[in-house]
């Protein structure tokens, strides 16, 4: 999939050193690492728009079909 957007972060320049000294050890591109832990972070918390609506193992839905 092409790249099209970028996104800027304001860190610490200590952890923007240690985190790209990291990846280097690791022979690891710091944008690889950085887009596992975004799809890994989405993975896991994402919902999606009105997703609580479509959920069929929620038994809290109080509406009948």
């Amino acid at each position: 999939m092409p790249k099209s957007s970028a996104l800027r972060i304001r860190i610490e320049p200590e952890l923007h050193r240690e985190f790209l000294d990291t990846c280097k050890r690791l022979d690891l591109p710091a944008a690889q690492v950085l887009r596992q832990y975004m799809r890994k972070f989405v993975e896991e918390h994402h919902t999606g728009i009105q997703s609580e609506l479509f959920d069929s193992g929620d038994k809290d839905n109080n509406y009948e079909a």
